[in-house]
């Protein structure tokens, strides 16, 4: 039996186990094993599970799992978390912004205590298909309209959007359900794909609705963002209608606690 040592980390509830892989755990992106620890009942339990790797041209190399065991593309909020325990781990000091590697490319993360903002991709392009709002922010996100988001199903809505034949391509979409609250104040909550639930907060679904919001209004380029988990906020620079340059998505990170799992 082999015991592994993990980390416990949530970023406005969306919760992560990281693992320190900078010396190769023999097996430990196995499908079935991140499953297991993953699992709510059987497991540790978490949203997803990220390794802690070397980067030969950046502080750390973040990789991203779903629950449901897949290698996956990527999660802010786990960003995040992941450059909170690059504190911890002692591989960066605090209070200074930190260069990381991901399966998107570089990110920049300002790491204070217990709260990271957290640089994106740009974003060149929102697709309207069928009344919704499809992008990219990282991981593929369709955005739809709400009067009130606590009056969505999110689970069953979620669910067959989805599995939509058109996002197929994509390996299938995340979805998120947005109310435009006041100015610089929006609600979202998010179905995830991998997760295949609602999620209490998603970081490239917050990036995605705030951007909708703008591309609606275009009045305001700061978000707070209300989630389930808590509160998020996003700024960016609105280059042009589409052109989203200097994305940030900043929030509470809470490391929780850390074990051994016996694998």
């Amino acid at each position: 039996m082999n015991r592994i040592h993990f980390y416990k980390y949530q970023g406005t509830g969306n919760d992560f186990i990281i693992i320190d892989n900078r010396k190769s755990i023999p097996g430990i992106d196995d499908k079935d094993f991140i499953k297991g620890i993953c699992h709510r009942r059987f497991g540790v339990g978490a949203d997803g599970l990220m390794l802690f790797e070397k980067s030969n041209n950046s502080a750390f190399y973040m990789r991203y799992f779903n629950s449901d065991g897949g290698e996956s593309t990527m999660c802010g909020n786990g960003g995040r978390c992941i450059a909170s325990f690059a504190k911890k781990a002692g591989v960066i000091p605090g209070d200074v912004v930190v260069e990381f590697n991901a399966v998107d490319g570089i990110h920049y993360a300002n790491v204070g205590n217990d709260y990271v903002s957290l640089k994106m991709i740009d974003v060149d392009g929102v697709e309207v298909i069928n009344g919704w709002f499809f992008l990219n922010t990282g991981s593929p996100h369709v955005v739809i309209l709400a009067e009130d988001v606590k009056n969505i199903d999110v689970l069953n809505e979620g669910r067959k959007i989805r599995n939509d034949l058109r996002f197929k391509v994509f390996g299938g979409t995340n979805v998120n359900f947005l109310t435009i609250k006041k100015k610089g104040n929006i609600a979202v909550r998010t179905f995830e794909r991998g997760v295949e639930d609602e999620t209490w907060s998603c970081g490239t679904g917050s990036v995605a609705s705030a951007i909708v919001a703008n591309l609606i209004s275009q009045s305001c380029s700061s978000y707070d963002i209300e989630v389930p988990g808590g509160m998020l906020k996003v700024q960016f620079d609105n280059i042009k209608k589409g052109l989203y340059q200097n994305v940030w998505l900043e929030g509470p990170t809470k490391f929780v606690f850390e074990g051994y799992y016996i694998k």
